[in-house]
């Protein structure tokens, strides 16, 4: 915020609490009903019609004020380009590059049938039985 904001920030405060006070001292209409008898122009420091015509234009001029530095404040803040947000400052890298795999070989197509495919048994080690020796030829009994 430059030194020209910041002036006419306080200076728009005190215009506020200036028309607040303003407001506060003056009386409403129904303190008229007792200025008619009598009591109304003894508790006034400006007499009994002097306060109204005073302070109703202070309180015309606090406010027309007031209005300018509004629209003062308005122009001056809408001339101000400042990131606000912290995703304002965030600065966005550029995207990696997308890489495309490289296809896969395609496959022979399987023929379509209706029946699932047989599924082999795991091979089994199975012993072989040791081979029987035929029986030697006994030597046949002599003398006969």
């Amino acid at each position: 915020m430059n030194w020209l904001q910041t002036l006419a920030v306080v200076f728009h405060v005190l215009l506020a609490i200036a028309i607040i006070g303003i407001v506060l001292l003056q009386r409403g209409k129904g303190a008229d009903a007792g200025a008619g008898f009598g009591a109304g122009a003894s508790g006034t420091v400006f007499g009994a019609r002097g306060s109204a015509s005073f302070l109703s234009r202070t309180t015309a001029v606090l406010a027309t004020l007031f209005f300018l530095t509004s629209l003062g404040l308005t122009y001056l803040f809408s001339q101000h380009k400042e990131a606000t947000s912290v995703v304002d400052t965030v600065t966005q890298e550029a995207p990696a590059p997308v890489t495309t795999p490289a296809p896969l070989p395609s496959l022979p197509a399987a023929p379509a049938t209706s029946t699932p495919a047989p599924t082999t048994a795991p091979a089994t080690r199975t012993e072989a039985a040791p081979a029987q020796q035929a029986p030697s030829p006994s030597p046949a009994p002599a003398g006969n």
